[in-house]
C-alpha cells in the first residue's frame, strides 16, 4: 500500500469536505455456487472453513487501511459475500469488535449482515443479533421451488418463510431480496411470489432482474427467461404491489417503510465513500484533491497469506477527473429523488459545467427533471436508466 503523503499530495480535485464513510467487509465462503453469481464466491463446507485465519486477515487488512480513513467516522458496515451467516455468530461477535477497537463507529451505525434460508437454525439470528449486527438481508429471490432449484439455491419455499420469521422476530428492520424475470416465469408467479413476500411484511424489498454476467454457469448455458416487454410487465406489478402495502420504491431495485432505507447502499448511491476489506473487496476513498479506488486480492488463500503480510491491495487507482461524472451519475440517478447538484460539486471536486451539456440532452429526451437545486429521473427516465447514465460517459 502507497503511505498517506502519496494520497495527499496535490492534484487536480479540489473537495471541499469528504463523503461519509462505510465500511464493507467480505465474506467469501457459500456451500454451493449459484449459476447466475458473478460475485466473488467460493465453495466450502463450513467445518472446513478457516473462520478464525480469515478473521485475522481482515483484521490485519482493516489495520493496514486505517491511515487512509484516520479520524473519520464510520456510519454503517455491510458483511457480504458470499454467504456471511456461514460464519459463527461467536465469530461475527470476534470480528464486530475487531472493528469497534479500531475505528470510530457511529453511535447509531448500521450494521447488516447478509443471510441464506439455508444456513440458519433457530437462535442463529438472535445470536447474531446479541453479536451486534442490526439488520439482516436474507437472500430468498423466490418461494416458488421449482424457480429456487433452477437458480441453484439450498434452500426451498419452507426454510425462507421460516427464515423471514425468524428474521423478523429477532431485528427491529430486515432485508427480503427477491428476484424476478427467472427462467420460464409467468406474470402470475411473479405475482405469488411477491404475494408470499408482502405477506411477512418486511420493511425492505429488493427486487433484481435476473441478468446472465459473464463467466457464470447461466453465461455458458443461457437459460430461456421472459422477453423484454414480460420483464417491464413484472416491474409494473412489482411498484403497484409493493405501494399497496406502504413500500416506496426509493432506488431502481430497493423498496422501504419509512425510515428503514439500507444506509449503507443509500451511502453508495450517493457517491459515498467506503473502505472495502476481505477477498476481492472493492473500496472508494475520497482525499482532498483526488478519489481512489482500491481491490484486494481474490482468491481466499491468496487474500490471507497477502493480508497477514500486510499486502491485501491488488489494484490501487485514482479515478481520471473525466470518468468522475459517470461514475457520480451511475449511482445517483439510479435514486427515485436523485441527487442534490451541491452534493456533485462536493463529492466530486468538479464545477456543475462539466455535466451541464449531458444534463440538458437529458432534459431535452424527457429522461430527467430539474430545477436550480436538484436533479430527478422522470419515469422514463427510470425505466431507460442505462440511456440515461450513458449521456454523462466521458
Amino acid at each position: 500500500m502507497k503511505d498517506i503523503q502519496h494520497y495527499m499530495r496535490p492534484g487536480t480535485l479540489q473537495l471541499p469536505a469528504l463523503p461519509p464513510l462505510a465500511l464493507y467487509v467480505h465474506l467469501p465462503w457459500c456451500l454451493k455456487k449459484c449459476p447466475y453469481c458473478d460475485f466473488n464466491s467460493h465453495e466450502m463446507q463450513p467445518s472446513a472453513m478457516p473462520e478464525q485465519r480469515y478473521l485475522d486477515a481482515l483484521r490485519a487488512d482493516l489495520e493496514a487501511a486505517l491511515p487512509l480513513v484516520w479520524g473519520r467516522e464510520v456510519h454503517s458496515i455491510f458483511i457480504g459475500g458470499g454467504t456471511p451467516s456461514l460464519f459463527s455468530p461467536q465469530g461475527i461477535d470476534r470480528l464486530l469488535s475487531d472493528v469497534r477497537a479500531r475505528v470510530k463507529l457511529a453511535a447509531d451505525a448500521e450494521i447488516t449482515l447478509e443471510a441464506n434460508p439455508g444456513t440458519f437454525e433457530k437462535d442463529r439470528f438472535k445470536a447474531f443479533r446479541a453479536a451486534g449486527v442490526t439488520r439482516l438481508s436474507v437472500g430468498v429471490q423466490s418461494f416458488n421451488d421449482g424457480f429456487l432449484r433452477a437458480l441453484g439455491r439450498v434452500h426451498d419455499s419452507r426454510q425462507a418463510i421460516a427464515a423471514v420469521e425468524e428474521a423478523a422476530a429477532s431485528f427491529d428492520t430486515f432485508n427480503l431480496d427477491l428476484m424476478y424475470a427467472l427462467p420460464g416465469q409467468t406474470l402470475e408467479q411473479l405475482e405469488q411470489d411477491v404475494t408470499q413476500a408482502l405477506a411477512l411484511m418486511p420493511p425492505h424489498l429488493s427486487i433484481y432482474h435476473l441478468t446472465i454476467e459473464p463467466n457464470t454457469y447461466f453465461a455458458k448455458f443461457p437459460p430461456v427467461t421472459p422477453p423484454e416487454d414480460l420483464a417491464y410487465a413484472m416491474l409494473d406489478r412489482i411498484t403497484e404491489m409493493t405501494a399497496a402495502t406502504g413500500l416506496e420504491r426509493y432506488e431502481v431495485s430497493a423498496y422501504a417503510k419509512p425510515g428503514h432505507r439500507c444506509w449503507h447502499n443509500w451511502n453508495y448511491w450517493q457517491f459515498g465513500d467506503y473502505l472495502g476489506i476481505g477477498a476481492g473487496a472493492h473500496s472508494k476513498i475520497s482525499f482532498p484533491h483526488r478519489v481512489v479506488r482500491q481491490v484486494r486480492k481474490r482468491e481466499p488463500k491468496l487474500y490471507m497469506d497477502n493480508a497477514l503480510a500486510g499486502h491485501a491491495i491488488a489494484q490501487d487507482d485514482e479515478v481520471a477527473r473525466s470518468d468522475l461524472p459517470f461514475e457520480f451519475m451511475l449511482n445517483a440517478l439510479r435514486l427515485r429523488e436523485g441527487f442534490a447538484l451541491q452534493d456533485f460539486r462536493d463529492r466530486t471536486g468538479l464545477p456543475l459545467s462539466a455535466i451541464e451539456k449531458p444534463l440538458q440532452e437529458a432534459q431535452a429526451k424527457g429522461l430527467i427533471e430539474r430545477d436550480l437545486v436538484r436533479v430527478r429521473p422522470t419515469e422514463r427516465g427510470f425505466d431507460f436508466l442505462s440511456d440515461l447514465q450513458g449521456l454523462f460517459l466521458s
